[in-house]
């Protein structure tokens, strides 16, 4: 178990702790705790990686369970804001979709022997959605502010879920399109 491979599982740790923060209660101490332990994991989610890297510490641990990682918190993140009404649902129906599509490619790939990396469609897509949940999650904050504020914390955050959307779908085609062979040659 090396240190990446701790930040994976750290993040795998946090995310129940991240849930009940959001979920149990709309104040703004609760949503500013929650909004921090989602950072922290996401972060462990960019050390992980780098140090996977350079340190030459790649394993079949971390390649399986990095994406595990983030599809738990990402996918818990997606479902209360959808819950909350800071999200409609058809758009975390696809980002969804996409995340279980690309996962039955990996598993079939895995079968045969292979792992397929994450390409640079799907980390831009993995970063879009790590800066639109916490831009989702401070609407609530944002709300006691002002209503200027508010309003134009609104729009930028609408904004941030369309190119996560446009992202997360054009990631997915372009996996989907990339390792089609891993499918077709069953």
């Amino acid at each position: 178990m090396n240190l990446p491979n701790k930040l994976t599982m750290i993040r795998i740790l946090l995310v129940p702790f991240f849930v009940v923060f959001i979920y149990m209660d709309h104040s703004s101490v609760c949503q500013m705790i929650g909004l921090a332990i989602f950072v922290i994991a996401s972060l462990t989610d960019l050390l992980d990686g780098k140090i996977a890297r350079r340190r030459n510490l790649v394993t079949d641990f971390g390649k399986f369970m990095d994406p595990i990682a983030d599809k738990l918190l990402v996918m818990s993140a997606l479902i209360i804001l959808v819950e909350q009404n800071r999200m409609p649902g058809w758009v975390c129906m696809l980002m969804l979709a996409r995340e279980f599509i690309i996962s039955g490619f990996r598993l079939v790939a895995s079968t045969k022997g292979t792992v397929i990396a994450a390409g640079i469609w799907g980390k831009l897509k993995t970063v879009s959605q790590m800066i639109y949940i916490p831009m989702a999650i401070m609407l609530i904050p944002m709300r006691e502010l002002d209503a200027e504020a508010h309003t134009i914390w609104d729009i930028l955050t609408d904004i941030m879920m369309y190119v996560s959307l446009a992202l997360t779908l054009y990631s997915g085609f372009s996996y989907v399109w990339s390792n089609k062979h891993h499918i077709t040659d069953m």
